[in-house]
């Protein structure tokens, strides 16, 4: 999951930032309104966390626009006022949901998790392919049982591929996804990941779930 930050506190969003990487996330950063939404509309990601109080163009007039522009993924505002009114006045502007500063981060992490899952019409916190299976808060996973340990990328990669089973995915869509924008598309940091995660997902198993397929990408099934 690819999460896209526009706060122009540096080290409100540098904490934010740090602690979104740990938990598996890809993260770009935007310090202004004009900054958040170039890279609203350029790239592709599936969440925002929206300030306020932004220079050049501020959190509910960016909201509102990138609603007018069809940008439909979740936003969170993200504020330090605490008013009623604010709060409906962010809302309205097309927000999915609003946190107050100062947050406790469990809370931010717990509030992306609801986003995430409503924005996929998906309740479950568990994925599964076959007897693969990932718990997306614990972040643990297992085949026919047996726990696998990940690091934080082969996590990010493995739910990105569990969450597209069955369908083929491009280097291009994995590094928008799984890895920020500056990420080098002419190394092959992706190809390197994908023989860690076929080695800790498929060695020993007769059924082979991670496969390639030749000239366009990857694909998790069955079979």
């Amino acid at each position: 999951m690819r999460i896209l930050i526009v706060e122009d506190e540096q080290k409100v969003a540098d904490f934010i930032k740090r602690g979104l990487k740990e938990e598996g996330y890809a993260v770009d950063v935007a310090y202004d309104g004009e900054q958040g939404h170039f890279l609203a509309t350029t790239n592709d990601h599936d969440l925002i966390i929206l300030d306020v109080m932004l220079p050049e163009i501020d959190g509910i007039t960016l909201c509102q626009r990138l609603r007018k522009e069809k940008v439909l993924i979740p936003i969170l505002m993200l504020t330090a006022r605490d008013a009623v009114l604010d709060k409906v006045k962010g809302l309205d502007s097309g927000a999915n949901d609003y946190l107050t500063k100062p947050f406790a981060f469990a809370e931010l992490l717990a509030r992306i998790r609801s986003l995430l899952r409503h924005a996929e019409n998906h309740q479950a916190i568990n994925l599964q392919v076959g007897d693969l299976t990932l718990d997306v808060v614990t972040h643990k996973a297992s085949r026919a049982g047996q726990p696998i340990e990940l690091t934080l990328k082969e996590y990010a990669l493995l739910e990105y591929l569990m969450r597209n089973a069955g369908t083929i995915v491009t280097r291009t869509m994995i590094s928008e996804h799984v890895w920020d924008i500056h990420f080098d598309t002419f190394t092959n940091v992706i190809d390197v990941y994908i023989n860690y995660l076929r080695r800790k997902i498929d060695q020993g198993f007769k059924k082979k779930l991670l496969h390639t397929v030749r000239g366009r990408g990857y694909i998790l099934k069955e079979g």
